[in-house]
């Protein structure tokens, strides 16, 4: 140790050269985990799932700790129905950021393809969490296991989330539609309705153009509002609009499960996900989602 110390004083220009070599590498290390992760989300938009799983295994090895390789290889893994390893991915993203919605999400849809509880693997989960309780109803609420939902929400108490979505929830099982219009554009909104402020900024934002404001807001939004489908669509648009389709899909098609009679809203995320489907090379989706959209709204 000591006679590197000495050669690295009494030549400084080793050094230096040291020193570059690294950053050479480490730029070379960013580089090369860059282009394996984003063809990796381009394979699994093409449904080639061993390609995907291969390239997010070697960004594995370059960067072990990262919770979105580890998310996104759950993913593929479901996709190419190898649960048991979807399964394992999952919970290691899911424990690297409890509170996520997307990785409680994706476990849960894992543990359903799977045909096991969540039961199964509550012990190697932050369960009592209580942002993970409650993005765990609004899951189940998705899922439309209802029943579990409730359940989930007696333990939480009082609050404006479990309300909102206990009532939901209760007009879901009869068989009740609610009826929501989200306008275009809101001029006016009122004080003591954040939700009505959030439509005004986005509106805003998107009639601007300014997509990086936009990602910021409506990802805000969305978390803060989880039940809002308008909120959906509009962090998809700006994830769409900052190359982020794969994520933009997520997002959008996850919206669409609060979208209720509301034919213009359901006509810009269909519109949004063709976009991102064409993005991913993905041609069918693209079609299928564009072929949704109803004319003359």
């Amino acid at each position: 140790m000591c006679l590197v110390v000495s050669t690295l004083t009494w030549y400084p220009t080793y050094a230096q050269e040291e020193q570059e070599s690294a950053e050479v590498y480490l730029e070379e290390y960013t580089d090369k985990f860059q282009e394996n992760f984003f063809e990796a989300l381009k394979q699994k938009g093409i449904q080639n799932y061993d390609r995907a799983i291969d390239l997010l295994l070697k960004c594995k090895q370059l960067d072990p700790s990262n919770s979105v390789v580890d998310y996104e290889l759950a993913k593929a893994y479901a996709m190419d129905k190898q649960y048991v390893q979807a399964q394992e991915y999952a919970v290691k993203a899911l424990n690297a950021e409890p509170t996520d919605f997307w990785y409680l999400d994706n476990l849960l849809h894992v543990l359903e393809k799977e045909g096991s509880p969540l039961e199964a693997v509550k012990q190697e989960i932050p369960f009592a969490n209580q942002k993970l309780q409650q993005n765990l109803a609004l899951g189940y609420f998705k899922m439309r296991k209802y029943n579990d939902a409730l359940k989930v929400l007696e333990g939480l108490g009082s609050s404006a989330f479990a309300e909102e979505l206990t009532s939901k929830i209760k007009d879901s099982l009869q068989t009740k539609k609610e009826e929501r219009t989200v306008s275009p554009v809101v001029t006016s909104p009122k004080k003591d309705d954040p939700t009505a402020q959030y439509r005004s900024q986005i509106e805003q934002l998107l009639s601007a153009s300014d997509y990086g404001q936009l990602l910021a807001i409506s990802k805000e939004a969305q978390d803060s509002y989880p039940l809002q489908p308008y909120f959906y669509y509009a962090y998809g648009a700006a994830l769409n609009n900052t190359s982020n389709a794969n994520k933009a899909i997520e997002v959008l098609e996850s919206g669409l499960d609060y979208l209720l009679d509301d034919d213009q809203l359901a006509n810009k995320m269909y519109s949004e996900l063709s976009k991102a489907y064409t993005s991913i090379g993905n041609a069918s989706k693209a079609n299928e989602y564009l072929n949704k959209i109803k004319p003359g709204l």
